[in-house]
């Protein structure tokens, strides 16, 4: 698949977690229009419900799934539970994330510290281990992680707390990868850039966000890792 083009996803069905917002919306829209059914996950109701306005308008079909992903007792009952209405899931998009604190390594609080490790890492391990059966029985499954350059590539100074979540949660996606590839299973790890984001406001508070892109503009490298032509093993994709 090329990039820009919009692959024929009828039959599938795609969880997309952070979905009421920024980048997830994006994906979760661009899936839904390429005719995934989508699998909506976040913790905003309305939000969530605006984007399946947004996905019945385009053609498209959606099940809303308030969650918290920080309740990990509930993320552990989601892969029995999509297994009573769904066979497989054939895409999963490893989108939510929380910014941490941006402070020295010292200074960091350790609340903050959990919650950056909690939000992007075990949080993302326990769904890749309740929804690994699900994913297995795609034949040809793809899991699309969210990352960034710094934690990935570059270190920078005060952001200790997200870098090392995003480096771990790396790791975790490379070592899946290889686990599962047998079963056809493949995974992305997705770099969006500065996008236009309620974190990235968070991060830079006095950047002007019309300056920078739409997460609209992610959504084809989205539908690349998620289409049946990428054969990646936790390839890095960037705009």
């Amino acid at each position: 698949m090329t990039l820009g083009a919009t692959p024929d996803l009828s039959g599938k069905t795609a969880l997309v977690t952070g979905a009421s917002r920024g980048i997830g919306r994006a994906a979760a829209l661009a899936l839904g229009r390429s005719r995934a059914h989508v699998l909506a996950l976040a913790r905003t109701v309305g939000g969530l419900e605006e984007l399946d306005d947004e996905i019945v308008k385009a053609g498209g079909t959606a099940s809303l799934i308030p969650a918290d992903l920080t309740e990990f007792d509930t993320l552990d009952q989601l892969g029995p539970a999509l297994a009573k209405r769904f066979p497989k899931l054939d895409i999963l998009v490893l989108n939510a994330g929380v910014l941490g604190e941006l402070a020295p390594v010292p200074d960091i609080a350790p609340k903050a510290w959990r919650r950056a490790f909690d939000t992007n890492v075990e949080a993302n391990w326990r769904l890749l281990r309740t929804l690994d059966p699900l994913l297995r029985a795609s034949g040809s499954a793809r899991v699309i992680v969210m990352s960034s350059r710094i934690g990935g590539e570059v270190a920078r100074p005060f952001w200790g707390a997200y870098a090392a979540s995003k480096a771990a949660l790396e790791m975790l996606a490379k070592t899946y990868a290889e686990e599962s590839k047998a079963a056809g299973v493949r995974v992305a790890i997705v770099d969006p850039g500065a996008m236009r984001t309620r974190m990235r406001a968070e991060a830079m508070p006095g950047e002007k966000p019309e300056t920078l892109p739409d997460p609209s503009e992610i959504a084809p490298v989205i539908l690349r890792a998620a289409s049946a032509d990428y054969d990646g093993m936790a390839e890095r994709l960037k705009r």
